[in-house]
């Protein structure tokens, strides 16, 4: 893969090109993302070659709240709501296999799933908003699910700019090529000044609106500027303007030195995620004070990629501490699976490579990420089991007498 020079280089690089964007609005051939002017985009049904061994899976969604289809004792009232992105969703399994309706299957009461792929905490946190709003869906029991990206996605523009860098190596441009998606959203800033988080609106308004983002000049134009770019462009080894990232770093109390060539990379990766962990502690503070008036329940989940859980095997460190401590800290209920991970690894016979082929399938068709197989998920509903049996109150019918 070509190293990346500047910002010229990355925005380039990301551009929508015009077969892609005509595609993804085909009305023949509906995507498998609809396109929505604050949150991004939502998902639709999709078939897609991209589960364990091959398999090709189908997620369906219900079509007036597009939450993921309820497979089991979806007749029965619904006391619990979760959110979060594609580790939530349960990307690369089909309907049933989610660890949503494992756990439903052995509570014998439904669970609502929310989850979108791509998300972060903050779009998570959005689309709560709308949903607990609805009579008909809203759930005393509110679990937000927090991965490994998801810190980054709360201040990404456009989260597109992140996924075309990491992806370019795949096919751009063509008929049957890379389906786009990671669409204009709305997004947090620090305000520098201030100190203050501001909420900004995503750009676009309605769909067609995608197609100013096509050809490489309007893609440009369109981020050269913006902060959440220029930090990522740093980050991963290019050149682009430092005074704004200074500016946040001194808002951030986050010392790191920008003006260095040899250390600027490693310097802008941990501003980056600091930036991402306290725009996440902002989020779930206005989730927790949201759910206390208005009387809900509300639960943090901690959720991992491979790398992250094989890394806690070999240095029992993690990159997410900050947020752990402040979760400690402001006496948040939380559930942390990197730890369970970990003591199931210690009782299981075969390699790190054995583990992780039967708990996560690698990435395949749109998936940036590799999610959890139809075990992995069921190993982590049985994971989280105890923890969430001890918080409902009354406890599932499968528990009661």
């Amino acid at each position: 893969m070509s190293e990346l020079k500047d910002m010229k280089h990355l925005l380039h690089t990301c551009a929508y090109h015009p077969i892609e964007i005509e595609r993804y609005m085909d009305p023949k051939n509906p995507a498998i993302l609809k396109f929505d002017a604050e949150l991004g985009y939502l998902h639709q049904n999709h078939c897609m070659k991209d589960g364990m061994e091959g398999t090709v899976t189908l997620g369906t969604y219900d079509r007036r709240y597009y939450n993921r289809t309820m497979i089991n004792y979806a007749d029965q009232p619904c006391r619990i709501n979760t959110y979060g992105d594609s580790y939530t969703q349960g990307a690369q399994v089909s309907n049933g296999e989610t660890w949503q309706e494992f756990l439903a299957a052995n509570f014998r009461e439904p669970i609502r799933n929310f989850g979108v792929g791509g998300y972060g905490v903050y779009q998570a946190y959005q689309r709560a908003m709308r949903m607990e709003a609805i009579k008909e869906v809203a759930a005393e029991n509110i679990i937000l699910n927090v991965w490994d990206d998801d810190y980054l996605r709360n201040i990404d523009a456009a989260r597109w700019v992140r996924v075309a860098w990491m992806c370019r190596a795949l096919p751009r441009g063509k008929k049957d090529g890379y389906p786009v998606h990671g669409f204009p959203w709305n997004h947090l800033r620090l305000d520098t000044d201030t100190g203050k988080w501001v909420e900004r609106p995503g750009m676009f308004k309605k769909t067609a609106d995608l197609r100013k983002l096509v050809g490489a000049d309007n893609f440009y134009n369109a981020f050269k500027d913006d902060q959440g770019a220029q930090l990522y462009c740093l980050r991963e080894g290019g050149e682009a303007p430092i005074e704004e990232s200074e500016k946040l770093a001194e808002a951030l109390g986050v010392k790191v030195n920008l003006r260095n060539a040899k250390t600027r990379q490693a310097e802008a990766q941990k501003l980056h995620l600091a930036y991402g962990i306290r725009s996440t502690m902002y989020t779930v503070d206005k989730f927790r004070t949201w759910c206390k008036t208005n009387k809900r329940k509300f639960m943090v989940m901690l959720s991992y990629d491979v790398p992250t859980i094989e890394r806690y095997f070999k240095t029992g460190k993690r990159f997410d501490q900050e947020f752990v401590d402040f979760l400690n800290r402001e006496k948040y209920l939380y559930i942390d699976t990197l730890p369970k991970f970990a003591a199931e690894r210690k009782v299981f016979k075969g390699t790190n490579e054995d583990f992780f082929n039967r708990f996560f399938v690698a990435r395949a068709g749109a998936q940036v990420f590799g999610h959890h197989t139809p075990p992995g998920n069921f190993w982590f509903a049985y994971a989280i089991r105890p923890e969430l049996l001890n918080w409902l109150d009354p406890k599932p019918p499968a528990y009661r007498g």
